[in-house]
């Protein structure tokens, strides 16, 4: 049975990959922000363990966790939480900007480095759901699109130094998703949010459990997935 660590599970593209990996049998542990959290993945989830640790503060990761249990084996890795606040760059505080960074790329850094003993042993694959905006950047999108495109340099990086160890490392990168963070980017560029108009996170999943079933003899490295409506 293969054990999968997961962020970003309680909802959109996270819940859907989370679900899936459940219903089929797979062991996962499920991260979340607070102890209040991770009770409610483990009541939506029967059976799943959870890892409690504030992806905004990656500084005290290392430190919530030696006050808990991690698992001793680790498959996979996904990347899948995130966070987005829209702003001019004339507008946007250094704490705005922080806080995106934090998420969305020093804490799966961190985490990354917390769990690679465990990945080099099963030569596992460290999947990290990006975005469109880690490959083109936009107005408004600045301190999003940065803390994406550095999540493509960590990414790549881990690729080469992780190949001879046989870590296998994938980058997905969805067009706009129906999710509670898509619903929030809609509100803040003052647009009426209609899910039916983007991809169905069980979509990504798909394509994430594509990528994560592929053959050792062969490594997705980066996934691009746009809306098709």
């Amino acid at each position: 049975m293969a054990t999968h660590v997961i962020t970003g599970a309680g909802s959109g593209i996270g819940a859907a990959v989370a679900r899936r990996l459940h219903e089929r049998g797979d062991d996962i542990v499920l991260h979340a922000r607070d102890a209040g959290r991770a009770k409610e993945l483990a009541a939506a989830f029967t059976g799943a363990r959870t890892l409690v640790g504030d992806l905004s503060d990656p500084d005290r990761l290392s430190w919530a966790f030696s006050h808990q249990t991690l698992p001793e084996r680790v498959d996979s890795l996904l990347h899948i939480a995130g966070v987005v606040d829209l702003g001019p760059v004339g507008e946007l505080t250094p704490k705005t900007w922080r806080n995106q960074l934090n998420v969305n790329l020093i804490a799966p850094a961190e985490l990354t480095r917390l769990f690679l003993p465990q990945l080099r042993v099963a030569q596992g694959h460290v999947i990290f759901v990006n975005s469109g905006s880690g490959l083109n950047a936009h107005a408004d999108w600045s301190a999003y699109a940065a803390s994406k495109h550095g999540l493509k340099a960590l990414a790549d990086s881990l690729r080469e130094e992780e190949h001879g160890n046989g870590v296998r490392v994938t980058s997905v990168y969805p067009g706009r998703t129906a999710s509670p963070m898509q619903a929030k980017v809609h509100q803040q560029e003052g647009k009426e949010y209609d899910a039916s108009k983007w991809i169905d996170p069980e979509s990504v999943a798909t394509v994430i459990l594509m990528a994560l079933d592929l053959p050792r003899d062969a490594e997705v490295n980066d996934l691009t997935v746009r809306p098709g409506r």
